[in-house]
């Protein structure tokens, strides 16, 4: 697709961003205004590797989307290479944050830690890690209703991938202690990004407070050593107490994924998505009969109240002639009655197997 190069809307360490438009005709599915992330061509191998990664993900509503990518001639003969982009026009979380002059309140955060986690469990579903979650990467969409959107992924990763050598990876005011400690960078270490992320929305301050960013030795101390995590903020309720504490576990093994994240009590307050439309959104497809992969899983089941009085009245505990036929009826109304239609005298034929499920 032909573009036109616009003005300048930011830079970074290696890429400039410029506003983009298309030359001519262009898919009805490409926006009339776009961004283009341009650096030299002989300096584009993260640049590159983010238009794969990109490319490999496909679309998912909480991800920033990619047209594509090309090579132009500037004028000098300079080379460039170009990645053109999905363009935010709310700018980063930072940038408005920062032109708000306070922080977020906690229906915002909420909803915005929400659709955070909806990107980042749509990116490890896909064997990827982000590495570099913070709110100068999450950009703003004012047309959907101040919609976020998880970018700039240039030092993503595969999950699992060996590295080579000590490297850091993304900003060390958002690092996890197993990142610091043993160069590992999973999907948990996006998770502690995320919380940190959470503070700072909260506060308006760098988790770790404005003071760390001077002196990273000192910080990766802090984070890498003892017990220390970033402070909770007193005004978060209970709730979004207790669902940091779930991010800054030190522990990655311990630390909730996105998923399980995805299902606490701080975002079901003012919930505004449903996570099957997001799913379905994603193209994560999920067997209806697949079995749970964790404790959170386990949605269709319905505890009821046992009741005591057939214990006090010393009632008899054996099926009833209604339930006989059927030891699963739903007519059974307390757990007792459901232990007492499985407790029969003879012996339970196990060579018959219709009814039976494949579980993992």
């Amino acid at each position: 697709m032909d573009w036109v190069r616009g003005k300048e809307i930011g830079h970074g360490g290696f890429a400039t961003i410029h506003l983009a438009t298309p030359a001519g005709t262009f898919p009805s599915d490409h926006p009339p205004l776009m961004a283009v992330k341009s650096c030299d061509a002989a300096l584009s191998s993260s640049l590159r590797l983010e238009e794969q990664i990109l490319r490999e993900l496909g679309d998912c509503p909480r991800i920033v989307r990619c047209f594509g990518d090309s090579l132009t001639t500037e004028r000098g003969g300079e080379e460039l290479y170009n990645v053109l982009l999905e363009y935010a026009a709310g700018g980063s979380l930072a940038d408005s944050m920062k032109s708000g002059g306070k922080p977020l309140s906690e229906p915002e955060i909420r909803r915005h830690a929400r659709s955070i986690l909806e990107g980042l469990e749509f990116v490890h579903s896909k064997g990827f890690v982000h590495c570099d979650v913070k709110l100068q990467n999450i950009l703003l969409f004012p047309s959907g209703g101040d919609e976020v959107k998880i970018a700039d992924f240039g030092l993503a990763k595969r999950a699992g991938g060996k590295q080579d050598g000590f490297e850091w990876r993304g900003t060390p005011m958002y690092m996890a202690p197993e990142s610091v400690n043993c160069n590992e960078y999973e999907p948990p270490s996006d998770i502690w990004a995320l919380g940190c992320a959470v503070v700072e929305m909260a506060t308006g301050r760098p988790a770790w407070g404005s003071r760390a960013e001077s002196n990273a030795c000192a910080l990766m101390i802090r984070i890498g050593v003892g017990d220390e995590i970033p402070e909770i903020p007193e005004g978060l309720s209970e709730q979004g107490n207790d669902f940091l504490t779930k991010c800054f576990a030190k522990n990655p093994k311990k630390r909730w994924t996105a998923r399980m994240l995805l299902k606490h009590p701080f975002l079901a307050v003012d919930c505004l998505h449903n996570d099957e439309e997001v799913v379905r959104d994603c193209g994560v497809v999920e067997s209806p009969d697949s079995s749970p992969r964790c404790h959170f899983d386990f949605q269709d089941w319905v505890s009821t109240e046992c009741s005591r009085t057939s214990w006090e009245s010393g009632s008899s505990l054996s099926p009833s002639p209604e339930t006989d036929s059927d030891p699963f009826s739903p007519v059974s109304s307390s757990a007792m009655d459901r232990i007492g239609e499985l407790a029969r005298q003879e012996r339970p034929n196990w060579e018959d197997s219709v009814g039976w499920v494949t579980v993992r």
